[in-house]
Formats: structure tokens, C-alpha cells, sequence
């Protein structure tokens, strides 16, 4: 059983929330739009960080952090990107690899709209923790927690901080 924290959109902000709740997890998976790499140095300084950069990271985190990041976790494929869309409507770049090839778990950021919708033509659960970052439209901080055990996803939480 592994113990996920979701998050994107730090846009260069962590705050002791959020580190309260990277330290009660196995692993953190960051959507993109990092900001500044202290973020991402603070997390894997106390957990596994699985990390993916968006599109206003500079070249320090591409150079660190991939667009796409596939793996597996337990018995389930996960496929992280920053700029996904949702379904049905998915980005240009990823809609056929999407269709042809589907993981379990599809993750993305980018739009700072928490939703967690299931894909049922694709048979995959399509996953955005929102933004926890103070930058952006959004009103309320948002990410994700979850376990994966075996192929089940299990007691998935909101956390939510106001801006």
C-alpha cells in the first residue's frame, strides 16, 4: 500500500501545510508548474517526489523534470502530465497515445480546477489536484490524497487551504 499526496501549480510556494502533509505521505506527485526548484528540493528532502514540469517552469526544471512521466505504482499504470485536458476533450499532443495505450490513472494540472472524473470510454481515472499555490484565479488551495493498494485507489481526500 502506498500513501499519495497530489499537488500541482506550486508556482514556487510551499508553506508548512503543505509539508505536514508530504511528510504523512509514501510518495508526493507533482503536476507541474513547480516555480522555483526549492519546492521540489524541499519535498524530496523528505519523501520520493514523482515530478513533471508545466509549462512556466524555466530550463533548471526541465532539465530536471520530464514532461511526461509514466510508471507504475502498485498494480496501476499512472501517466503525469502538466497540460491534459479532460475527457473527452484531451490536448492535440496526448489524445491518441491516450486512446491507444490508456493507463489506469491519467494526472495532469494546469487549469487550478480540482476534478476527479472517471473516463469510461477509456476506462482510466482522470485525476487534477487543483492548484496549491497562491498564483492564479483559483480561491481555494487544493490537493489530493489518496493509497493505492494493489489495484485499488482507496480513501481519496481533499485537502483544501483558502487562498
Amino acid at each position: 500500500m502506498q500513501k499519495i499526496l497530489l499537488l500541482s501549480d506550486t508556482h514556487s510556494y510551499i508553506d508548512d501545510n503543505i509539508i505536514k502533509h508530504v511528510k504523512q505521505a509514501d510518495e508526493v506527485w507533482h503536476a507541474g508548474d513547480i516555480g522555483d526548484l526549492h519546492v521540489t528540493d524541499t519535498i524530496k528532502n523528505l519523501k520520493p517526489l514523482r515530478a513533471v514540469y508545466g509549462n512556466i517552469d524555466d530550463s533548471k526544471a526541465r532539465a530536471e523534470f520530464p514532461l511526461h512521466n509514466r510508471f507504475k505504482c502498485e498494480e496501476l499504470d499512472i501517466w503525469i502530465t502538466h497540460i491534459g485536458g479532460y475527457p473527452p476533450k484531451y490536448n492535440n499532443r496526448i489524445r491518441e497515445e491516450l486512446r491507444n495505450n490508456p493507463p489506469d490513472i491519467f494526472i495532469c494540472g494546469h487549469s487550478h480546477i480540482l476534478k476527479v472524473m472517471p473516463d469510461k470510454k477509456l476506462n482510466l481515472l482522470h485525476m487534477n489536484p487543483g492548484a496549491i499555490g497562491k498564483h492564479g484565479f483559483h480561491k481555494a488551495r487544493t490537493m489530493l490524497r489518496f493509497t493505492i493498494n494493489g489495484s485499488n485507489i482507496n480513501n481519496l481526500e481533499i485537502i483544501e487551504y483558502k487562498r
